[in-house]
């Protein structure tokens, strides 16, 4: 940071002037640019969009990644309320914005690019190699290789919802501080897949968490103001905006999980939703026949949060329905901790949010 010139381009992190799209990034400005990536099958232009909002001085430069699947929409609209309806305005430092990676399968309805493969586990990509490898080699080399952090958006697969949760790698302590800052009741600490944005990133000293809030297919307003507060407070926390890092009242670091699988085909009845504080042995949910025959009562392994489920009431034997986040802490010590969400409104009211799709029936 101390190396970056006070006047004229910005400059990377290599000393070279930041340059996207052909455009040199001045201070104080904002540009909304495409980096051309294809063409389809007429030889139209396929490109993927990106706005870059530069502050007066020099500081972090920033990426917020959304939809690198192309059925995850939330990012989308975080990005879209955070840098498009009221862009902050930055102190210091410049913020790279792609509300969109993987335009093709947004455009398909698809999680993956037409070659059916996950851009996710593709980074950093090759010029040479397949579609979606191409994809991320773009995203890589023209964005993320110059960013000193960034905040890659997503949610929960097809057919299943998660309550919002940050991924990050918690031996890193750069990290760390950053999963903190955004401000979620569950810090997962993983170091990611090979070959995913966020691994690959944090390999090459690009700071970089995840979050992990909703379901496909959606922009749903809690996880949006959530993912909205989230990411400003980690703009304060890198000092490009003003104000305070805002913290939720618990905030808990989860080393394992597990996931509840059904034991046999039916169709469940849910007792038990996102963000519920669980005790090993306490019903789920029951499964039943189609003739509503119960055939066995779904149970919690362990102690812990339900930080993520199905929303599919029918069930084949082996898939998962509860994903619970396993915690060190006492079952009561925790109940008690995240009983004071009450005092976050946040929280509730995206936790009420995200059931209101499942039917919760008591036991």
């Amino acid at each position: 940071m101390k190396n970056r010139k006070l006047n004229g381009p910005f400059l990377t992190r290599r000393g070279t002037p930041l340059t996207i799209a052909g455009e040199v990034i001045q201070p104080n400005q904002t540009y909304d640019l495409e980096l051309d990536y294809s063409q389809s099958y007429t030889g139209i232009k396929i490109s993927v969009p990106v706005r870059v909002i530069a502050g007066p001085k020099p500081g972090p430069i920033v990426f917020f990644t959304a939809v690198v699947h192309g059925d995850e929409l939330n990012g989308l609209g975080i990005i879209r309320d955070l840098f498009f309806d009221q862009v902050p305005k930055l102190k210091r430092g410049v913020v790279i914005a792609i509300p969109i990676v993987n335009v093709y399968g947004m455009d398909n309805y698809s999680r993956y690019l037409p070659d059916r493969r996950d851009p996710n586990r593709c980074f950093p990509g090759s010029a040479r190699g397949s579609l979606t490898s191409r994809l991320a080699h773009l995203i890589f080399t023209e964005i993320i290789r110059h960013c000193d952090y960034g905040v890659d958006l997503h949610t929960a697969a097809v057919r299943r919802t998660n309550y919002p949760n940050i991924r990050a790698d918690l031996t890193n302590p750069v990290v760390r501080k950053m999963a903190l800052a955004f401000g979620c009741e569950l810090i997962v600490h993983s170091k990611g897949a090979e070959g995913s944005l966020r691994r690959t990133a944090v390999d090459r000293k690009i700071q970089t968490i995840v979050i992990e809030a909703g379901e496909v297919w959606k922009i749903e307003p809690g996880v949006v103001h959530l993912g909205v507060q989230g990411s400003l407070s980690v703009l304060r926390h890198l000092k490009m905006i003003p104000g305070k890092v805002d913290k939720p009242p618990c905030q808990i670091e989860v080393r394992k999980s597990v996931w509840v699988r059904a034991e046999y085909g039916g169709i469940l009845k849910f007792h038990a939703q996102l963000g519920d504080v669980v005790q090993k042995g306490q019903t789920l949910a029951t499964n039943n026949s189609v003739f509503g025959r119960e055939q066995n009562l779904v149970k919690a392994p362990a102690d812990g949060i339900i930080m993520g489920m199905t929303t599919m009431p029918a069930v084949k034997p082996g898939e998962p329905i509860f994903h619970i986040a396993l915690c060190e802490i006492p079952y009561k010590t925790l109940k008690r901790r995240i009983g004071s969400r009450r005092q976050a409104e946040l929280h509730r009211q995206v936790q009420k949010e995200l059931g209101t799709s499942l039917l919760i029936q008591p036991l």
